[in-house]
């Protein structure tokens, strides 16, 4: 089970990044169980449950924004007045759990 926080120490996102919009795959189904969000790829029609996500409180309402799409910079402005981190912090974390989001192919450029 991959479990992706939302949180990291990534530093290396461009300007151009900021402004990439977003958006949950058409091909990940995700529930909210007992608390905790669980996402799971469809891969040839059926659930891959040997690869079901986890997210912490961060990453789970990263991931509900990213159903309608959003940049990097729209996440990480909600996480800083949220959280109360720097500007720094926040592009950096949500940098880093988007590029996780796309190498497990759970977030697409919209």
């Amino acid at each position: 089970m991959g479990h992706l926080s939302g949180t990291g120490d990534f530093t290396g996102s461009s300007g151009n990044d900021a402004q990439v919009r977003h958006v949950r795959s058409t091909a990940v189904v995700s529930r909210e169980i007992a608390g905790e969000t669980l996402a799971v790829p469809i891969r040839k029609g059926v659930g891959d449950l040997d690869s079901v996500y986890t997210f912490n409180e961060l990453g789970a309402r990263l991931w509900l924004m990213l159903e309608q799409g959003r940049t990097s910079e729209e996440l990480a402005d909600w996480v800083r007045t949220n959280y109360q981190v720097s500007a720094e912090q926040a592009f950096a974390d949500v940098a880093r759990f988007v590029a996780e989001l796309r190498e497990e192919r759970l977030v697409r450029s919209a």
